[in-house]
């Protein structure tokens, strides 16, 4: 062929090249793109994908589907392979007292009132301030990041300062402001406790995205029907959920009963404090009517199995709560009374409990479980709608769980293994609100080696106070 015409073909040749490649569709640019070999959505309509994933932008899942099909429309500044892992939504814990990793082993194997009456209240009020919740508030989310908890939440004392820690290690949380009648870290009494709540939820009240600020009455043994009332109606007022501890040991029941002639929760209907959205922790001791308040109110009910057997508390009635209709979600309470922050953990015992207790295999099957710790338990906290499902238009909150683990191995059913076979140590990569907090097991947001050293050194001055003055000598304290 003479050269003229060889370089025309080859020019042609150019020419249509480039017309195919320009008739190709460009990839929409997106934020992130997250893949699985099993997706597991927590969505009904499509609870498993295989070689699936997501693209995630502004902070929400704006596709879903095949790897494939998502790498063929989507372009990543970020791309998470999914080869070998799972890919879910973050989980949900419905309850905890975060700061309170600092206290983690302080007074073990006790019952929950004379640990709480005879230990940490006093402990608390020597040595909980600012300083220390912040350093507590990181060590939790810490250990929350790297178990794959990306929503939580919390009751304790200087609620700003866990705000404050929440925002920049980038979880999403519902912070209380602890209302509780006698001295404690932030406050002298009940009345200053709602004084202080009311500025902190003015503070915080639709700033943050993440952050949810609501009202922490610790209970109905520690507060009076009037507070109790007051809190309800600050409730209302500024329209903010509650977190509460209801009928959580025996010791509540029997002392209600003695001094109001009512249950826990009867009280707390009679007191209108049900009719704002509450989070009840713990539910171990309710009466089938007590079932029927919660369910007619809608109460959110946060289930903490370890907790509740570690304070020898009892069995929660899980599965009669939801046969009479309740949301119910899984909780750790906080690492002083657990003394992890594993909600994988909290998925096996919250199931194997119910198993035994009943005398049914059957019982809240692993399915159950796994919704325990993601969908359902968003919609106790109120965020059903936002978190907890993988679906198009939630809020990007999702993890990954590498299988390469020899005890994913074999792997017959993802759903079982995510709720008997996974613990923390398996999470791989944790995405909230679209930012990337953990990858490859390297957390991003928080310093873990100084958060560590200081946990430690903090832990030693209080071990080696607790030496010259236990802190049972400081009973009165709290009063």
């Amino acid at each position: 062929m003479p050269r003229g015409l060889l370089l025309g073909a080859l020019s042609l040749l150019a020419l249509l090249a480039r017309a195919e490649q320009s008739s190709e569709p460009q990839r929409t640019a997106v934020d992130l793109i997250v893949g699985g070999e099993w997706v597991v959505t927590m969505d009904p309509a499509q609870p498993v994908l295989e070689n699936g994933a997501i693209a995630i932008q502004d902070g929400h899942i704006v596709a879903l589907g095949p790897a494939p099909e998502i790498s063929a429309t989507y372009e990543a500044r970020e791309h998470f392979a999914g080869e070998h892992r799972v890919l879910m939504p973050g989980l949900v814990n419905a309850h905890g007292h975060a700061a309170m990793t600092i206290l983690r082993g302080i007074a073990d194997d006790r019952d929950v009132i004379t640990w709480l009456q005879d230990y940490i209240f006093p402990a608390e009020v020597r040595f909980v301030d600012e300083a220390l919740v912040r350093l507590g508030t990181e060590l939790a989310c810490a250990e929350m990041i790297r178990g794959g908890t990306t929503t939580f939440v919390d009751m304790y004392y200087h609620p700003d300062a866990i705000a404050e820690v929440v925002v920049d290690c980038g979880l999403r949380a519902l912070i209380s402001a602890t209302v509780i009648d006698q001295r404690s870290p932030d406050a002298a009494d009940a009345e200053e406790g709602l004084a202080n709540a009311r500025a902190f939820i003015g503070r915080w009240q639709g700033k943050h995205p993440r952050i949810t600020p609501i009202l922490g009455p610790h209970s109905v043994y520690t507060l009076s029907p009037k507070q109790l009332e007051q809190v309800g109606e600050l409730a209302r007022e500024l329209d903010v959920p509650i977190s509460i501890h209801v009928a959580e040991s025996r010791f509540e029941i029997d002392t209600t009963a003695a001094t109001h002639g009512s249950t826990p929760i009867a009280l707390l209907e009679k007191l209108g404090v049900l009719q704002n959205h509450v989070i009840a922790a713990h539910v171990v001791h309710p009466t089938n009517d007590d079932l029927e308040i919660l369910s007619a109110r809608g109460v959110g009910v946060a289930h903490c199995p370890t907790s509740n057997m570690k304070i020898s508390s009892g069995i929660a009635p899980v599965i009669a709560m939801l046969d009479a209709g309740l949301h119910v979600g899984l909780g750790t309470d906080g690492a002083a009374s657990n003394n992890d922050l594993d909600m994988f953990e909290e998925m096996r015992l919250g199931a194997f409990l119910q198993k035994v207790a009943t005398m049914e295999p059957t019982a809240l099957p692993a399915s159950t479980a796994l919704e325990m710790a993601t969908s359902r338990g968003a919609q106790v906290i109120g965020l059903g709608d936002e978190i907890g499902t993988l679906r198009v238009g939630a809020r990007a909150d999702v993890i990954q769980l590498d299988l390469s683990d020899l005890h994913f191995t074999p792997l017959y059913d993802v759903i079982s293994h995510l709720a008997y076979v996974a613990d923390e140590q398996d999470v791989i990569t944790v995405v909230v609100d679209g930012e990337v907090l953990m990858r490859e097991r390297e957390l991003l947001t928080i310093d873990v080696a100084r958060v560590t050293t200081q946990a430690r050194a903090l832990a030693k001055r209080i071990a080696d106070d607790l030496k010259r003055r236990p802190a049972t000598d400081a009973r009165n304290e709290t009063e």
